[in-house]
């Protein structure tokens, strides 16, 4: 007798039957023929007639451009089909094109490996296409024509032949034991339909994303301008080290000096005035701790590196002027760079919020979800955060994708505001 971890997997393989991702499946298969009826003979069709023309060499040129104009109409469409029926995202291969002149436009399309491959993959899809569409018939006929066997049988005249896929016919002896095949059959299409359309899929995306070297290109283009905006962040958060140094620490402690200074040369001779500037630089020298510690703080706390992101949040939860929920759930820490910037972004987060956001309340939510921590920060004051250059979220935001991750601001007019942060931490 079958377990009943046995009996549920043979239940899923059935469902699968019906489940929606293997009818997209097996639509995407029969539309591909239509899709490469449809291109194949409008762009060989643009392609005759520019060949044709090429004595009347404008309209050869018209014709040409039309069908480069047409193809990646038609990749646009294939990508909108593959996202939609195989959940497929083909990234867009097409750069924007800073130039407006038309003539750098016409270059750059015409010159672009990306418009060929497209166009090449228009005149391809017909027989991919008929390949699909003939692949998914079977596939999709043979098991159900088994299956209803048993119903043509009992329809037939008892005492007639009839041939069936050339093999006689004869009543029950055939139908019962081609009904079980068609039962055994029928729950491996979904696995086969999914196989064949993965394959199409991918061979959609070689021709109609964008190439290898295209990505790492703009992959490097993109770390290039991280880098430079990370190098900025760190640049201006140097100066304001610098300055919190010079206006604060720096001038209590000279005046600090200045008081010991002044102290000393009336040791002999005024005990009780000397006594009072012992006493104001022991303030001063007080409260430059406090300054130096707040610094030090601010720029990465001994008890971030010792305790983690919960206590060291916890401690800037406390000295916030706005009242903050915490809730921390990271039961695996990240490395120490990531810890910094999340700590940083709440930090700084928090901060705006007691300065600009007029908020009765904030609420910091981090947690770790796999190999991603998020930092979630919300607030419910006036609203209108913007993370325009200049702004402090731009900061933010520059130091966050400078390690690959991502920033969101959602703070509409009137409020609330929610900066949801995600930061990759895998170790």
């Amino acid at each position: 007798m079958p377990s009943a971890s046995t009996f549920d997997q043979i239940v899923g393989a059935f469902r699968e039957v019906v489940s929606s991702r293997t009818w997209r499946a097996t639509a995407n298969l029969i539309l591909g023929l239509v899709v490469g009826v449809v291109t194949f003979s409008v762009l060989v069709t643009l392609l005759a007639t520019a060949f044709g023309l090429l004595l009347i060499f404008p309209l050869s040129v018209v014709c040409a451009v039309a069908t480069l104009a047409l193809s990646r109409g038609f990749g646009r469409f294939e990508r909108f089909r593959y996202r939609c029926l195989l959940d497929l995202d083909i990234a867009r291969p097409h750069p924007a094109i800073a130039d407006d002149a038309w003539w750098a436009r016409f270059k750059s399309v015409v010159t672009s490996g990306s418009t060929w491959r497209e166009l090449g993959h228009g005149l391809l899809q017909l027989p991919v296409g008929v390949v699909t569409y003939v692949f998914a018939l079977v596939v999709w006929c043979v098991p159900l024509t088994l299956l209803t066997l048993p119903a043509t049988v009992w329809l037939l005249p008892d005492d007639e032949v009839y041939v069936w896929s050339g093999v006689a016919v004869r009543g029950w002896a055939v139908a019962a034991p081609a009904c079980l095949l068609g039962l055994v059959l029928l729950p491996l299409v979904p696995f086969a339909i999914r196989l064949v359309a993965a394959l199409d899929g991918q061979f959609a995306a070689l021709l109609l994303g964008p190439a290898r070297a295209e990505v790492l290109d703009a992959k490097v283009a993109e770390l290039t301008d991280s880098r430079s905006r990370v190098v900025d962040a760190v640049e201006v958060e140097r100066q304001r080290i610098e300055r919190d140094l010079h206006d604060g620490a720096q001038q209590r402690l000279v005046a600090l000096a200045m008081d010991l200074g002044r102290a000393r040369e009336k040791w002999d001779t005024d005990p009780a005035g000397a006594q009072l500037l012992v006493e104001d630089a022991h303030r001063e020298a007080k409260q430059a701790l406090v300054e130096l510690r707040d610094l030090a703080r601010g720029i990465h706390p001994a008890v971030l590196t010792d305790r983690g992101l919960d206590a060291a949040l916890s401690s800037v939860a406390a000295r916030s002027p706005v009242p903050v929920k915490l809730e921390i759930d990271v039961a695996r820490r990240p490395n120490p760079t990531i810890e910094g910037i999340a700590y940083f972004v709440v930090c700084e987060t928090l901060a705006n919020v007691a300065k600009h956001a007029d908020a009765n309340r904030a609420v910091v939510t981090v947690a770790r979800r796999g190999d991603r921590l998020l930092v979630e920060i919300t607030d419910d004051g006036h609203g209108g955060a913007s993370a325009s250059d200049g702004s402090g979220l731009a900061g933010l935001r520059d130091r966050v994708e400078g390690v690959d991750g991502w920033l969101h601001i959602s703070s509409p007019v009137g409020g609330p505001t929610t900066i949801i942060v995600e930061l990759p931490c895998a170790s």
